[in-house]
Parts: C-alpha cells; sequence; structure tokens
C-alpha cells in the first residue's frame, strides 16, 4: 500500500520525510526510499524491506537538503530489491520520481523509450515516467511542461510527485484518477505532500486535495493547481482538526465514505506484490501452495459471514470458471452445525475482515478436526484466523473503521480473483493465454473502480428522489446475484429500510407480488450473457408499476427507455464486474441513510467484529 512524503522549505528534509513515512507504515510495503537535492545533486537512500533498512542506511551514508520526497512500496513490476524501490532517477541524475498506481500501458511506453536510447535499471512501470520526463525536459521544456506533458500519455490510476535538480525550488505532484490521495500540507515557510493525511499532521492541520487529472507545483513560498490540460484551478483549504478521530477522516463527513473513496487505492494495493505484469503472474507467497497440493485439491469450500458470505458467492464463480475447481459456500454459523463432508482433499477457505468473527473461528475448527487444509482471507493482520490458517491471503484494504464494510468488501473478491489464477496457474487447469488474459485485466481494475466514483453527484441526487420509501428489492444473476444480495444489506445495515436481494429469476416465484408505485427495484442490468433476460426482469417491473433503478453499462441507451433511473458503471472484463457493480449500490445506501439522519459509521445494533454466538 504505497505511501508518499514529500517536502521543501528551510527545515532538513529528510527526518521529516523519514518520520512521515514511518506513520503511512501500517498500510503496508516492501521497500523504501527517499531522495534528497543536497548540495544541487540528487542523492537517493533506498533498500528493500522495512523502514528500519532505510534508517540505517541514512545513518550510515547520511544526506540532507531542503527539498525531498520519500515513499514505501509494494512491487507491482518486479519483485522487492533495492534496484526497484522508490525513487527513481534519470539518465542525466537531473530527474526524480515516486508514483503510486499501475501504468497500464507500461510496456508500449518503455518500448518506445527504449527505441529512443533510454536505459532501464528496475523493472519498474514507474520509471517510465523518468524517462519521459527527461525527454520532454531535453527539448528544451521546464519541468512543469514536460510534467503537464509526459502524465498526459499514463493510462490508469496515477498519483506522482517528482523534483529536477535544474529547477531546486519547487517540486511537480499530480493524481490522476484514483490511484491514492494526493494532500498538500500548507506551512509558513515551508510546505509538504502525503498521500495520506497522517504523515505530515505533525507539521500542519490546513491542506489542500488534488481532484483527478489535477496538477500542483509547490514552491516553499505556496502553490499552484491546474488541470493536465493547464486551465487554472483554486482548491478548497481544508482545516483538518486536532481530534484524532475527525483527523482521521479528513476531507470526508464519515468514515464509510472515505472508505468507499480508499477504494482504487485498496485495489491497487492488493493487487500490488501479487501481480506480476510482465510475465503474467499471480504470486501469492503466504498460502504456502505448491503445485502439488494445488493439483490434489478436490474441492473448495469458502466459510463466512455477512458481507464475506456474499464475497464467498462471488468468488466461488471466480474459482470454478477460472481454475475449474469445484467451490461450496457456506455460512460460518450453519457449518459447524450440519457435520459437513471433509477430508484432506479439500482446502476451507474462511473470509473475515476482522479475523476474529466467532462462527467463521469455529467453521475453522471444525475443519482443522477433519483434515482439510485451512485457509484464510482477512484484513487484520496477526487476527486469530490468521493465525490459525495454514496459509493466507491479507485484504490489504486498510483500517476499516465504519460498521458496514465496503473496502473488504471489493478487496475480499479481489484476492478470490487471485487465488483463482494462482490456483489456475498451479494446476494448469486454464490455457496458458487465457490465463494471461484474466491477469493482465487486473491492470485496468483500479481506474475503472476509480471512474464509478467520480460519478457520486449522480448517486446523491437519486438518494434524495429515493430516501422516503420504506422497502426495496435488489435483483441479480449469476455472478451479479451476490451483489445484489450486498447492496441490499448495505440499504438495510445503514439506513434501516427493508432491503432484500434475490436472483432475478426467482423474481416471479414470490417476490413479484410485493411490485407495486411503493416498491423500488434495483436491476443489475449490465451488458453480459445474461443481459437480455435482465431487460425481461425490469420490463415486468414496470408492468406491476414498480419503480425500477437499473444499473447499466455505459451507452446503453436501450435500458434507459425502460427503466425510472439508470445507474451507469464503464464496460468491465464480466468476471471483474462484481467489483465495479458493488460500488453504485454502496453510495447509494450511504446517501439514503444520510438523507434519513442515520449514524451511518455506527448502526444501531451491529458491532464491526462479531465476537459472540
Amino acid at each position: 500500500m504505497c505511501g508518499i512524503v514529500g517536502y521543501i522549505g528551510y527545515r532538513d528534509a529528510t527526518p521529516i520525510i523519514l518520520n512521515g513515512l514511518k506513520r503511512l507504515e501500517y498500510r503496508g510495503y516492501d521497500s523504501a526510499g527517499l531522495a534528497v537535492l543536497q548540495n544541487s545533486h540528487i542523492e537517493i537512500r533506498r533498500d528493500a524491506g522495512k523502514l528500519e533498512n532505510l534508517e540505517r542506511l541514512v545513518a550510515e551514508q547520511p544526506i540532507s537538503g531542503h527539498l525531498g520526497i520519500g515513499h514505501t512500496r509494494w512491487a507491482t513490476h518486479g519483485p522487492p530489491s533495492q534496484k526497484n524501490a522508490h525513487p527513481h532517477i534519470g539518465m542525466t541524475g537531473e530527474v526524480v520520481v515516486v508514483h503510486n498506481g499501475i501504468i497500464e500501458n507500461f510496456l508500449e511506453l518503455k518500448a518506445e523509450l527504449q527505441a529512443e536510447g533510454a536505459r532501464f535499471t528496475s523493472d519498474t512501470d514507474t520509471e517510465t515516467i523518468v524517462h519521459l520526463l527527461e525527454r520532454f525536459m531535453a527539448a528544451g521544456r521546464s519541468l512543469e511542461e514536460a510534467a503537464r506533458e509526459a502524465f498526459s500519455q499514463l493510462k490508469g490510476a496515477q498519483a506522482i510527485v517528482t523534483f529536477s535538480s535544474r529547477e531546486p525550488d519547487r517540486l511537480i505532484a499530480c493524481r490522476i484518477g484514483n490511484a491514492g490521495g494526493v494532500a498538500i500540507g500548507l506551512g509558513d515557510g515551508e510546505m509538504f505532500i502525503a498521500s495520506d493525511i497522517p504523515a505530515i499532521l505533525d507539521h500542519t492541520r490546513e491542506m489542500v486535495f488534488l481532484e483527478s487529472r489535477q496538477m500542483a507545483t509547490i514552491t516553499a513560498d505556496g502553490y499552484t493547481v491546474q488541470t493536465l490540460d493547464g486551465e487554472p484551478v483554486t482548491p478548497t483549504v481544508h482545516a483538518i482538526p486536532w481530534d484524532p478521530v475527525s483527523a482521521a477522516k479528513g476531507e470526508y463527513k464519515h468514515f464509510m465514505q472515505k472508505e468507499i473513496f480508499e477504494q482504487p487505492r485498496a485495489v491497487t494495493d492488493t493487487i500490488r506484490g501479487r501481480v506480476d505484469f510482465d510475465r503474467q503472474e499471480v504470486h501469492l507467497p503466504d498460502l504456502n501452495l505448491t503445485p502439488e497440493i494445488a493439483r490434489s485439491l478436490e474441492r473448495v469450500i469458502i466459510v463466512a459471514c455477512g458481507t464475506s458470505y456474499y464475497s464467498g458467492l462471488v468468488g466461488k464463480t471466480l474459482i470454478e470458471r477460472i481454475a475449474r475447481v469445484p467451490v461450496e459456500v457456506w455460512i460460518g454459523s450453519e457449518f459447524r452445525y450440519a457435520d459437513p463432508l471433509i477430508d484432506d482433499s479439500m482446502a476451507v477457505l474462511a473470509i473475515t475482515q476482522s479475523g476474529e468473527t466467532v462462527d467463521t473461528l469455529a467453521a475453522m475448527e471444525e475443519a482443522r478436526e477433519k483434515g482439510a487444509l485451512l485457509w484464510s482471507i482477512v484484513n487484520a493482520i496477526g487476527s486469530q484466523a490468521m493465525r490459525i490458517a495454514d496459509g493466507y491471503i491479507s485484504m490489504l484494504a486498510g483500517p476499516e473503521i465504519g460498521v458496514a464494510s465496503t473496502k473488504a468488501f471489493t478487496t475480499s473478491i479481489v484476492d478470490q480473483y487471485l487465488l483463482a489464477c494462482y490456483l489456475a496457474q498451479l494446476r494448469g487447469s486454464q490455457d496458458r493465454e487465457k490465463l494471461k488474459g484474466h491477469i493482465a485485466d487486473l491492470a485496468r481494475l483500479p481506474d475503472l473502480v476509480g471512474s464509478v466514483l467520480d460519478h457520486d453527484e449522480e448517486y446523491q441526487a437519486l438518494a434524495g428522489k429515493l430516501y422516503q420509501y420504506a422497502n426495496f428489492l435488489y435483483l441479480g444473476r449469476d455472478i451479479n446475484y451476490p451483489i445484489a444480495l450486498e447492496g441490499a444489506l448495505k440499504l438495510k445495515e445503514i439506513s434501516y429500510i427493508h432491503a432484500e436481494g434475490y436472483p432475478a429469476g426467482e423474481m416471479k416465484h414470490g417476490p413479484i407480488a410485493l411490485i407495486d408505485e411503493n416498491m423500488p427495484v434495483l436491476a443489475i442490468a449490465v451488458r453480459d450473457h445474461v443481459y437480455d433476460k435482465m431487460l425481461s426482469q425490469v420490463e415486468q417491473a414496470k408492468a406491476r408499476g414498480g419503480i425500477v433503478i437499473a444499473l447499466a453499462t455505459e451507452g446503453d441507451d436501450l435500458i434507459a427507455e425502460k427503466a425510472d433511473y439508470v445507474l451507469y458503471v464503464p464496460e468491465t472484463p464480466w468476471l471483474l464486474s462484481p467489483v465495479i457493480n458493488v460500488l453504485p449500490l454502496q453510495l447509494l445506501a450511504y446517501h439514503i441513510a444520510v438523507r434519513r439522519g442515520a449514524d451511518v459509521d455506527q448502526p444501531r445494533n451491529l458491532a464491526k467484529s462479531v465476537t459472540v454466538e
């Protein structure tokens, strides 16, 4: 979960950057580094492993200066190593960059730059940014002009900070899409940059947050913000409260809102370090799985509760379609009373955000007693579910404070997608080229997530029209049936509106009797292999006087003629569509709850971790 810290001012940048990186350690990383302008020359210290390795290196080889940037990295391109750690410097030694995100057109840009004579010294996609900046500066552009041209060529969601020894009085920061935040901290004769608020809270409480496709030029005395097209922007200055809880929420009204908007970064971080996009391979070392064990598996059983159970229903489709392994999904509280048929030819996968859910832990114990291989997908590092498992996959969602789970749901789906690809890779159960395609699809996912969140105002407006209804019906089919369940759960959890999720084909086997002008029906009707079937459900609901909200693929004008309201999402590879399709449902539930005056972060009668039966 990459972290960025930057400083320009009258103090020594090195301790400020190191302290800021330490404040971001909770996000996880596999290498760290910093670059400081020392006596008009860029000095870099970086190393694989924990921050203490970098601190030791800096103690042995001190650097100091008034301008610097630092970074903690999860690997996506190339393994954790000193050469792949950020910051990255160009061939001239005059430009240095740190970066969060995945450059989707990395290979294309790399080939183009190599043909022009660029020499790459790392395996990272980030290094393409340095060479692009050098290309444009060699043509006489200023750092700001070069940055605007270079950043405009990048596809995908990115957060970038750079400086050059040629222009030692400034930093350039940019945000494209939603790869992560870029906060600019305002000081007196000094300025700070961070990817997350805690990194710079010791120094300032006044901050500006860049929006997508905005770039800031930062000097010790101030900053200017423009779009990547060169249009000036006057951003809002946010006063971050001294109260630690409010400070953690930052610019957001609720933790749930913040956590919804952290999903592009959470998804990026979940992919980061697990996928080698050069070789199109997945690596899950903490699963402790060998090809021999993978090939011996005859079945996977998923156990979970609540939102995690719905995630497991999506995972069943992912694992069966990609890895070709049969999967059962059980509610944790039912599993241990069912005398399940388990033996050592099976793996039991427990999904739990907290890692302490009592029913899920009991199901794991049942599986252990019967000899199954035990895996867990957890968000809380060091939790019970992680400790007792034979292998685990961490969600890497970061802390989730809101009781209603959002980013842990999407990251656990991504984890199961990775597991499916990894099993297929080890078992040889999927055509290699097809598997490469599944893996390559992950590179676009964070940007697709971010593009949905860019439409938040539409969901807020729709909530204003729907918040007074007392009952909702959510419909989905195939891989998106669990998303209907999850959408309904989110609404009833935080707004206290009765909502039910149903497989769309079951609508006429009972629920259709409830549909009238007082029953909004939300239909997940994206363009996939069951699109025509979902159109039929929309028409049947309309024929009964129902108010229909359709979740549809961008460009679908036909469904706009049939539904009362349409929420559009970008076209997405089908197996990854649940990650995208749940986002509007999360935001709609959130805004409806806010309009109803509910306690969004701490709904009545609910707890974040269910530790009693």
